[in-house]
């Protein structure tokens, strides 16, 4: 089975929707492995956000990434990576549909409601920066056999 990483952010944490956002990805089939509440410091949100470094925007990233805690999340399924990024929709809220998470909770390009991993290989390195091998589980789920066809396992 394929992991991902979620970040409910700041936004999500605020505005109260983390229970929302998470039962959406429950009912889609995706299997929590793992969820915490952290404080993201500025070293992490440098090393996650590395690729917009020398942007303009990119302290007003880190710093809306760091106001407040945040959950984390390891989600896992069958193209984990792939039907998480269709369930959040397009970054912009705005411009995201209805029915995607973005597009029933945004209205912002930055506040979003969450980050997910855009690739198999991101969501490995990213779940290695916020979570330990012990804080992501293995466990068996009774109805997964009426999760998927046993062909697409």
């Amino acid at each position: 089975m394929e992991k991902t990483l979620v970040i409910l952010k700041p936004s999500c944490v605020m505005r109260s929707l983390v229970g929302e956002v998470t039962k959406r990805f429950e009912q889609k089939g995706l299997r929590l492995a793992g969820m915490k509440m952290c404080q993201l410091t500025d070293e992490q949100m440098s090393e996650h956000y590395a690729q917009h470094k020398g942007k303009p925007f990119f302290q007003q990233l880190k710093d809306a990434m760091t106001v407040t805690p945040v959950v984390v999340c390891c989600y896992e399924g069958v193209d984990a990576v792939e039907v998480v990024r269709q369930m959040a929709g397009p970054t912009s809220g705005r411009k995201a549909l209805p029915g995607t998470i973005r597009g029933d909770l945004s209205m912002s390009f930055q506040e979003n409601i969450v980050h997910a991993s855009d690739s198999k290989e991101n969501a490995a390195i990213e779940l290695k920066r916020f979570f330990r091998d012990d804080e992501i589980f293995d466990y068996d789920m009774p109805l997964q056999g009426f999760l998927y066809a046993a062909d697409e396992l």
